[in-house]
């Protein structure tokens, strides 16, 4: 009787000591997927201010390229349409050139007719072909009006695609001085981004990019300040901030739904840097 009074308590004392065990590396594993979740957003906020440094120049550019193209489609048209007009001219001139030597020709034969049916059938001959000519001329008017209104467009046109182009060159220039001084670093940063995600399980990861996703200023895990949430900057109760401290679990802000860490976490990651 004597000793399984004594071992009864060393077995009890086994297993206190293994469930504390284990409640200690539960506290430790949450704790570490907070502080690989934070280091993820910490890395991933500095790509942003990156990114937020070229402002909206991306879209300016692709805005002025889409432009560009638009007003050199348009001036390539309007050129082309130019070039048929003039075409068109110059094809009526030649028919004038024709009409007037077929003139010339019907007005030589006039003289060697031998009766007044040749000679009115020629005279007819002669009055189509100068109706004709004053046809072909009223069509050249016409046509050298259009020809001077379009070359008033085409003008304007290729003087406004030669301004956007210049400014569209101005700010792809501006752009990629931008991109040549934080390239390298965005690369370096988007490595350790991606080295950073390989750590956190796929389910957590999932809900860091929808959140941060979601999220206008690109925060999914931020820290407690001053008794806030310090994405909404809303209050939390005491005992949230109990639960988010102990480790226990992840928190997320009732509010805004982002992920909630403590001092700890803040702290773990800040001494890396």
């Amino acid at each position: 009787m004597a000793k399984t009074e004594t071992k009864a308590p060393a077995k009890e004392e086994k297993t206190t000591a293994k469930a504390n065990t284990a409640a200690g590396k539960a506290e430790i594993t949450i704790a570490e997927k907070l502080v690989e979740l934070f280091r993820l957003q910490h890395i991933d906020s500095q790509v942003d201010r990156i990114r937020t440094q070229r402002g909206e120049l991306p879209l300016e550019v692709q805005d002025l390229e889409d432009e560009v193209a638009g007003l050199e489609t348009r001036l390539n048209k309007l050129q082309d349409e130019m070039a048929e007009l003039e075409r068109n001219v110059t094809d009526k001139q030649n028919f004038i050139k024709d009409a007037k030597a077929t003139i010339k020709k019907y007005e030589a034969q006039q003289g060697k007719v031998r009766n007044n049916r040749e000679y009115d059938s020629l005279s007819k001959e002669v009055e189509f072909q100068n109706l004709e000519i004053q046809l072909a001329e009223k069509r050249i008017k016409e046509t050298k009006a259009v020809v001077d209104a379009k070359k008033t467009v085409v003008d304007e046109t290729a003087a406004n695609f030669k301004e956007r182009k210049k400014d569209l060159d101005h700010k792809k220039k501006e752009l990629d001085d931008i991109i040549a001084e934080t390239e390298k670093e965005e690369k370096d940063l988007q490595k350790k981004s991606d080295a950073a995600a390989k750590h956190i399980e796929e389910r957590l990861l999932s809900a860091y990019h929808r959140i941060r996703g979601n999220s206008r200023n690109g925060l999914a895990v931020v820290p407690v300040k001053r008794g806030s949430c310090g994405g909404c900057f809303n209050a939390i109760p005491p005992q949230r901030q109990l639960d988010i401290s102990s480790h226990k679990k992840i928190i997320v802000c009732e509010h805004c739904g982002r992920i909630l860490v403590d001092d700890y976490v803040v702290e773990r990651v800040q001494g890396e840097q």
